[in-house]
Formats: structure tokens, sequence, C-alpha cells
């Protein structure tokens, strides 16, 4: 961690000495002023909209960055009593705010010495290409595209190096994957755009032009902002909404999912065989190893049904070694023949569990009702299910390892 802390400040004080050194001097007057004061209100402004992820125990922000018109302007050194002041705005924030990081202040001379020397060298390779670009058409959106395009690759560079010194980077390969995948080549555009457009109206003084520009990147930022949000959120329910309906065992759909799906396929009036399944003898499993052994087979079990299954197909796990399977979309003999071959695999099948140190192979069987029929106003699925369950206790008491069914469309059982 002390290394990670040296590296900052390390990069702040190349980022001074660049900026004391460069050749142009920076004039402090009130145009100078008054473009700091726009920059700033505008970067604070844009600041609530950048995107945070973390990667380990780093922090790292996306968002567009006006640092490369600013420095074309005022040169490194106007940069660096930008960003300065930038940064230190946000740390105040932070730390009012009560949301700031344990390392908060090298973070703050890390990004002040990253996008100082970042912007430094692409304000150098400006001085020194631009009349070059000049004779090309676009000539000059090329090289500002360029730039942009090279002081994200250096500031993810820069970020890698952090990687490295945290222990955090796990081959080479991960590395440049990094710092080649950033922000797609659209958002270079517009970054590049957005930057030229401000260097040309900070030249020509016009300042409307100037804010207009502003503005308009921070309705446009707004507008993404808030549908990244919302897809988030989105996103978010969803894992929520999976957690409460997923069993946290065996991964197959729950009980409380299992009375919703019902609920919904009772409206639909189609032809299903719905079939119980329970392991035999599970207690017996309980008490000649244990529950973690116990727990394996139950998860085996899941593992195997789930198998059998297409995509129009529901497997809950309605109790502790029972599930509950809803087969759609066949027809009786199909329907049987699956549920035959799910018994026979089960039969013909173990599961490989670790007990006092060694593996030790567990060989079981479970019976099964199936109760097929059409969905009407008489037998709801949950009625369906009742008399599945049922079968499946009948199938225990013909000496288990059995199928029991009932083909609702005879209205009789099949043997």
């Amino acid at each position: 961690m002390l290394k990670a802390r040296l590296y900052d400040f390390s990069l702040f004080f190349i980022a001074l000495a660049i900026a004391f050194g460069s050749s142009d001097a920076l004039s402090i007057n009130s145009f100078y002023i008054k473009t700091i004061i726009i920059f700033w209100f505008f970067s604070i402004l844009y600041f609530r909209l950048r995107v945070f992820y973390k990667n380990g125990s780093t922090n790292i922000e996306y968002g567009i960055n006006y640092d490369l018109s600013l420095v074309l302007f005022a040169a490194p050194l106007g940069l660096l009593l930008f960003e300065t002041i930038y940064r230190f705005t946000v740390f105040a924030y932070r730390k009012w705010t009560k949301i700031a990081d344990p390392n908060e202040l090298s973070d703050t001379f890390y990004n002040i010495g990253c996008f100082v020397i970042t912007n430094s060298i692409a304000y150098f390779l400006f001085q020194h290409f631009h009349e070059s670009f000049q004779s090309l058409p676009f000539g000059f959106w090329i090289l500002m595209y360029l730039l942009v395009c090279i002081s994200s690759y250096l500031s993810g560079t820069f970020m890698v190096i952090v990687f490295v010194i945290l222990g955090e980077l796990k081959s080479f390969k991960e590395g440049i994957d990094f710092i080649f995948r950033g922000i797609s080549l659209l958002d270079y555009g517009k970054v590049a755009i957005s930057n030229g457009m401000l260097f040309i109206f900070l030249q020509d003084k016009q300042w409307e032009m100037l804010i207009i520009v502003f503005i308009l990147n921070y309705i446009v930022s707004r507008s993404f902002y808030s549908k990244s949000q919302s897809i988030q959120n989105k996103v978010e329910r969803d894992k929520f909404e999976q957690m409460a309906y997923t069993d946290f065992l065996t991964g197959v759909f729950n009980r409380t999912f299992m009375d919703n799906k019902m609920a919904e396929l009772n409206q639909t009036g189609e032809s299903v065989g719905i079939v119980v399944a329970d392991i035999d003898k599970f207690k017996s499993i309980n008490d000649s190893y244990n529950h973690a052994v116990g727990d394996k087979v139950i998860q085996h079990f899941a593992t195997t049904l789930k198998s059998y299954l297409d995509e129009n197909d529901f497997l809950f796990r309605s109790g502790g070694e029972e599930f509950t399977l809803c087969l759609r979309k066949r027809n009786f003999e199909e329907t049987m023949f699956l549920v035959n071959r799910m018994l026979e695999g089960i039969a013909n099948n173990s599961v490989q569990v670790e007990y006092t140190g060694e593996k030790t192979a567990i060989s079981y069987t479970a019976s099964f009702g199936l109760y097929y029929y059409k969905v009407n106003e008489n037998i709801s699925m949950e009625k369906g299910y009742i008399l599945a369950d049922e079968l499946m206790l009948q199938s225990k008491q013909l000496g288990r390892n059995k199928v029991s069914v009932i083909n609702g469309f005879l209205n009789k059982e099949v043997v």
C-alpha cells in the first residue's frame, strides 16, 4: 500500500515538473480566471454523472473530460492549476458527504498528476504536429481524435501500474485488456469533438458558444446517465427477484415461484404433465453419513432432473428432497417416456461425495408420480400437483423406484 501511495505522489511531482518546466508561460488574467470558473462549474456539475466501479481495492471513474481543450488553451501550468482546484473541490465534497475512501487524499494527488501528465503529452504532440495536420481534410479533428485516444491509453497504463503495485493484476493480457477496453471509439469521438469545439471557442472568446457546448454535453450525458441508472435498477430488481424465486441449495426455482407459475399456467388451458419426484429413503442417507452429504445428493438429484428438460419445462424444489416438474408441449406418450428415462437415469447413476476425508460414491433411487391432463376449470394446476403428489406416495407404497401415472384424458391409472 505504501508503494501505491508513493506512486500517487510521484505522478503529482512529475506533473509539477512538467507544468513549471514548460516553456509556455501562463498569463493569469481576467480571461483565464473566467475560463477556469466556467470549466470548474461544469466539471463539478458533470462530476455527479460520472460512472464509478470498483476493481479490486481501487475505485475507477469514467466520464467525459475537458482537460484537453484547457491544456491547449492554457498550457500545462494552466491545466495544473485547474486540476488542483477541481480535484480538491471534489475531495472536500466527498469528505463533507462522508463518501470519501480511506486513501482519498493520495487518490486526489494521483488524479491531478495523471490528468496533467497525459494531457501535457497531448499538448506537446499538438504543438509538434498541428501544422502537419492542417493540410489534411478535417486535419484538426483527426489530430484531436488521436490525442484523445493517446491520452486515454496513457491514463489506462498509469492505472495498470497501480494494479501491478497492489498485486491485483493476474496477467499481462489482463493489463492490456484494461488499457484498450476503456470507452468506445464513438465515445472517443464525442470527447474529441467537445474538446475541439471548446478550444476553438476559447480562442475566439465566444463565451455563449462555449457555454452552449457545455450545456449540450450535460443534457446528453444526463439523459444517458438516467437511462443507464434505469437499466442498472432493472438489473438489480431482476437479480433480487431471481434470488427470491431461486432455491439457494440447488439453484432451481423454489416453492414461491412454483405457486406463481402454476397460477399463470392455469390460464393457458394447455396439456401438461405434472410430476412429483422424491428421493427414496433420504433420511437413511442423512443418518448414515451427514447433512452435508445429504445436500450433495439433493443437488445431484436436481441437476439430473434438470438435464432432461427443455426450455418449455419447469423444475421446482417443492420440499426438502421433493421436486415438482411441469412438462409441457408433449403428448402423453412422450411425457411418459421422458419420466421413465428420468427414473432409470437416477437409478443407474451415483453421486461422488467426500466423507471422512475420502471420496465415496452414493447410489440412490427416486419415486415418481405423473398426472397428465389438460388444465381446465375443474382441475387447476394446484389440483394437478396434489394428484401427482398422491401418485408419488403410491409409488413409495408399491416399493419405491417406480412411476405411478394417471392419464387425465382417459381418467384412469396407467401401469
